[in-house]
């Protein structure tokens, strides 16, 4: 709690440990587990990342977490850095995994083998405190007839979330019909979906074909991919299919959102004829209706946002412990009551991140 507000991290991240594929990967496939310089079976898990950057991310992460750092980010040092942020719940996903469960080219079963040996170590992880960690699950996209049983699965440890990449996976985008069982088994189990970018992942993303520095790359990857992944979830009739699913669209900041949405209602007000069987009301009325999308405190133009989305769709997280973190996130947001009311800042922090989290 921070200045009398419950708050909802609603984009944490873990930092796996390398010793989780050997530990945790079944049999089968612990003769392919990662290894410590981030490769498999001798290829690297991540595009364009230079040695510059790495060591440019590893003395930011020795800098800004040198506790966590000491105890390797167990989930002790995870629950301190939640409290002091002043945050009451957060909702995690993966880092490493970011690249590792992206790599397009990978086998489709061993992909599997990694999500799941993941999805074990992290419900071990967050039983270190249950009430505050909360686990997002992985699923994987390489092969659509495990995305469901594992849902269920995931479903079974507890969890009310799944992490989804925004990028295409194999050629399919999000509304590809491969995927229809697991949209319907999303909203059937109530299970929200938090789509997530990858930058540097061996992955068809957006930037990663034309620019070669992290400044270029990271900036194109988070909003164009999500802005793509929402125009497929509308496109290709998913939402309208599925009018309960709950998607939250995170890590991109949400200033692009009034844009989009404009421009696709334009779109749409032009060309209705053609997407008709998919797409039966204005694209915006989607949104509205069940994404969610995660702001940053700094974004000058909030109130315009605002203005024109309302304030019933705006989440937020800190991004810990990843090098654009700033552990002044909340407390800057929860600054903002004077711009935007303790009303709006109330929902951004808590009421709304525990209707798309299904948190009672």
């Amino acid at each position: 709690m921070l200045n009398n507000y419950q708050i909802i991290d609603a984009d944490c991240h873990v930092l796996e440990p390398f010793e989780l594929w050997e530990k945790y990967l079944e049999p089968e496939f612990k003769s392919h587990a990662l290894l410590p310089d981030l490769t498999v079976d001798g290829e690297k898990i991540f595009h364009k990342f230079s040695e510059e950057l790495k060591a440019d991310a590893f003395g930011r992460m020795i800098q800004n977490h040198p506790l966590s750092v000491f105890k390797n980010f167990n989930p002790e040092s995870q629950v301190n850095v939640i409290k002091k942020m002043g945050a009451d719940i957060a909702f995690l996903y993966p880092t490493i995994g970011l690249w590792l469960f992206a790599v397009d080219t990978m086998d489709a079963k061993l992909a599997g083998g990694f999500i799941r040996a993941y999805n074990n170590w992290l419900r071990d992880f967050c039983s270190y405190d249950p009430q505050v960690l909360r686990g997002v699950g992985a699923i994987n996209r390489h092969d659509p007839d495990e995305m469901v049983p594992e849902l269920r699965r995931i479903a079974e440890f507890g969890w009310k979330a799944v992490m989804v990449f925004s990028h295409p996976i194999k050629g399919r985008l999000l509304s590809d019909p491969a995927y229809e069982p697991f949209w319907s088994e999303c909203e059937q189990l109530d299970i929200a979906v938090g789509l997530h970018g990858s930058t540097h992942a061996r992955a068809p993303i957006t930037g990663g074909d034309r620019f070669n520095t992290m400044f270029a790359m990271h900036a194109c990857s988070h909003p164009l991919e999500q802005m793509m992944a929402l125009l497929a979830l509308i496109e290709g009739g998913v939402l309208e299919r599925h009018p309960h699913l709950r998607v939250g669209i995170l890590e991109s900041g949400c200033g692009w959102v009034p844009y989009w949405l404009w421009r696709l209602d334009r779109e749409y007000k032009e060309f209705a004829w053609e997407v008709k069987d998919n797409v039966k009301m204005k694209p915006s009325e989607y949104f509205r209706r069940q994404c969610f999308v995660s702001m940053e405190p700094s974004e000058a133009y909030l109130q315009d946002v605002i203005h024109y989305i309302g304030t019933d769709n705006l989440i937020l997280g800190s991004d810990y412990p990843h090098i654009d973190y700033e552990l002044e996130t909340l407390k800057d947001t929860v600054a903002l009551e004077d711009r935007l009311s303790k009303k709006t800042v109330q929902k951004i922090l808590w009421d709304n991140p525990a209707r798309f989290y299904g948190v009672s």
